[in-house]
C-alpha cells in the first residue's frame, strides 16, 4: 500500500511539473508576441493583454512567488494570504532584471486583500504585476509621451480593487533632472479613447515628487499606471483653449483671404517689375503657405491620419514658418537698402539670390532634418493645466510639428530670434534716419509724414509681432498668448492692409504727377 501511495504521488509531482512546463513557455511565447507589432486592430491589443492576465492568475509554479520576462516585459505573480502585511517590490532587489532599465517601484498596503477577505475566506489570493518597458500597447488618440516609455500594472485575483484608504504608491526614476517638464501621474482607462482602446486619466491618483528624478504616484486602485511627461514651463489653463483655437482659425482663415487679394493685385500692379514689389509678392506667398499648412495640422487630428501625412504636414509647416521669417528678414535688408539711398548699389541678379534665400534655405533645412531623422516630424502634443480636487491635471491636444526640444529650440525659438533681431535693429535705425531728416527740415513736410508713417506700418511687415514669442512666462504668459495669438493670425491681412495704404500714397503721387504736367502744360 505504501508503495502505491508513493507512486501516486510521485505521478502527481510529475503532473504538477509536466502543467508548469507547458504552462510558462506559452506566457513567454505571449509576452514576446506583445513585444511585436500588433497591427492596427485596437481588439488585438485588448485581447492579449487580457489573456495574458488570465494565464499569469491560472499559472502553476511552485513556491510564493514567479518571474518572467522578455526584452521589454516582466510579469510578477504572487500568491497571498488574509493576513497579507503588505508588499515592497523594487527593480533594485527583483532578480534577472535588465540593467538598461530604469529604476521603478511598487508598494502595496496591507489593505489590498481586505475586501476579498471580508466577503470570503479564499485559501489563496492571486497578485499579478505586468510591467512594460514599451508603450506602444499603450497609445492613446493624443499620442501622450510617457516617461521612460514604462507602463507599470497590478491585479489582485479576477475582483476590481478601488477606493482603498492606503494608495498604492508608484516610484518612477529618470537618469536626468525633470525640470523644465510637466509631470502627471495617470492610469489606463480601457474604453475611454475614441481610436485606441483606452485613454490617460489623472482620476484617483495624486503626483509628488520627491526629488528632481523621480516621479511618486499615489493612487487608490488598482490598473495600469504610467506618467505622463510633457515639455511645459507655463502651461495655459484649459479654459482658454477653446478661445484660442476660434481665434487661431477665424485669424488664419482671414489672412488666407487677404493673402490671396494681396497676390492677385500685386500681381495685375504695374510695378510688378520693381524688386520691393516682388519681395512683398514672395512674402504675402509664404504668409499664405504657413496659414494652410497651420491649419491643416492643427485640424487634422494626428490618429485620424497616417503618420506619414502627419510628418510631411509637420515638415510642410516648419518649412513654412522658416520660409515667412526669413522673407521678413529679407524685408529688413531691403529696408535698409532704402532708407539707406544706397541707390547706386548694383546687386547683379538681386531677386534671383533673394528667391534662393527666401525659399530654397529653409528648404534645405528641413530637408537635412528629413534625412538625418525624419522622426523630429510628427504628432506634437500641447499641454493645458486643469485645476482638479487631487492636483494639476492636463488636457492634451495633438498637431503635426516639431517633436525634437532641440530643433525647436534652435530652428524656431533660435531662428525667430535672429531674424526679429535683425529687423528691430533695421527698424530703430530707420526711425533714427527719420528723425534726423526731421529736425533738418524743422518742420514736418509732407514726405516726412509719409516715410514715418511707412515705417510704422513697416513694424508689421518685418514681423516685429513674432518676437512677442519669447515672453511666454510669468505674469506675461496670459496676455502674450492672446496678442501672439491674435496679431500673427491676422499677419497676412495686416500685410493686405499695408499694400493697400501703398497703392493709395503711388495712386496719390501719381495723380499729383498728372496734374503737375498739366499744369505746366497749360502755363506753357
Amino acid at each position: 500500500m505504501d508503495q502505491h501511495q508513493a507512486l501516486f504521488f510521485c505521478l502527481c509531482l510529475l503532473a504538477a511539473q509536466v502543467v508548469l512546463v507547458e504552462t510558462l513557455p506559452e506566457i513567454l511565447n505571449l509576452m514576446k508576441r506583445l513585444e511585436r507589432p500588433i497591427g492596427r486592430a485596437l481588439s488585438s491589443r485588448v485581447r492579449f493583454i487580457h489573456h495574458l492576465e488570465q494565464m499569469l492568475l491560472n499559472a502553476s509554479f511552485h513556491g510564493h512567488n514567479l518571474t518572467l520576462q522578455t526584452n521589454s516585459i516582466q510579469s510578477l505573480v504572487f500568491k497571498l494570504s488574509c493576513g497579507f502585511p503588505g508588499l515592497s517590490l523594487s527593480s533594485a532587489t527583483l532578480t534577472n532584471v535588465s540593467q538598461a532599465w530604469a529604476p521603478h517601484a511598487m508598494q502595496f498596503p496591507a489593505e489590498l486583500t481586505k475586501n476579498a477577505c471580508v466577503t470570503s475566506r479564499p485559501a489563496e489570493l492571486r497578485l499579478i504585476c505586468v510591467y512594460f518597458f514599451t508603450a506602444h500597447l499603450f497609445q492613446d488618440d493624443r499620442n501622450s509621451s510617457l516617461l521612460n516609455n514604462y507602463v507599470l500594472g497590478a491585479q489582485l485575483d479576477h475582483r476590481p480593487v478601488n477606493n482603498l484608504q492606503r494608495p498604492v504608491n508608484i516610484s518612477f526614476w529618470h537618469n536626468r533632472s525633470l525640470e523644465g517638464y510637466t509631470v502627471t501621474c495617470v492610469f489606463w482607462k480601457e474604453g475611454a479613447g475614441k481610436h485606441s482602446w483606452g485613454a490617460w486619466s489623472p482620476k484617483g491618483c495624486y503626483t509628488e515628487q520627491p526629488s528632481p528624478t523621480q516621479v511618486l504616484c499615489h493612487c487608490n486602485h488598482l490598473t495600469y499606471f504610467a506618467v505622463l511627461m510633457q515639455l511645459s514651463g507655463d502651461p495655459v489653463p484649459t479654459e482658454l483653449q477653446t478661445p484660442l483655437e476660434y481665434i487661431s482659425l477665424v485669424g488664419c482663415s482671414i489672412s488666407i483671404v487677404a493673402s490671396l487679394l494681396t497676390i492677385l493685385l500685386n500681381a495685375h500692379s504695374r510695378k510688378l517689375s520693381d524688386s520691393t514689389t516682388r519681395i512683398h509678392l514672395n512674402l504675402n506667398g509664404s504668409v499664405l503657405l504657413l496659414n494652410i499648412t497651420f491649419l491643416l495640422s492643427s485640424q487634422m487630428v494626428p490618429p485620424t491620419v497616417p503618420r506619414s501625412v502627419c510628418t510631411v504636414l509637420a515638415a510642410t509647416l516648419h518649412y513654412a514658418l522658416l520660409s515667412s521669417l526669413t522673407w521678413m528678414g529679407v524685408e529688413g535688408f531691403n529696408l535698409y537698402l532704402l532708407l539707406g539711398r544706397v541707390y547706386n548699389v548694383y546687386i547683379r541678379r538681386y531677386l534671383l539670390k533673394l528667391c534662393v534665400l527666401g525659399w530654397g534655405f529653409p528648404a534645405l533645412l528641413v530637408l537635412l532634418l528629413l534625412m538625418i531623422k525624419s522622426s523630429v516630424y510628427g504628432p506634437c502634443v500641447i499641454s493645458f493645466s486643469k485645476s482638479q480636487e487631487n492636483g494639476t491635471g492636463f488636457q492634451n491636444v495633438s498637431m503635426c510639428w516639431v517633436r525634437s526640444p532641440m530643433v525647436h529650440s534652435i530652428l524656431v525659438m533660435g531662428y525667430g530670434g535672429l531674424t526679429s533681431l535683425f529687423n528691430l535693429v533695421v527698424l530703430a535705425w530707420a526711425l533714427w534716419i527719420l528723425c534726423r531728416l526731421r529736425k533738418r527740415e524743422k518742420a514736418l513736410s509732407p514726405w516726412a509724414c509719409r516715410d514715418i508713417v511707412m515705417v510704422l506700418g513697416l513694424t508689421v511687415l518685418l514681423g516685429t509681432t513674432w518676437s512677442l514669442a519669447f515672453f511666454s512666462f510669468s505674469v506675461f504668459l496670459l496676455p502674450q498668448v492672446f496678442l501672439f495669438t491674435i496679431f500673427n493670425s491676422l499677419y497676412g491681412f495686416f500685410l493686405f492692409l499695408w499694400f493697400c495704404s501703398q497703392k493709395r500714397y503711388s495712386d496719390a503721387e501719381a495723380k499729383a504727377v498728372m496734374e503737375a504736367v498739366s499744369f505746366s502744360q497749360m502755363t506753357h
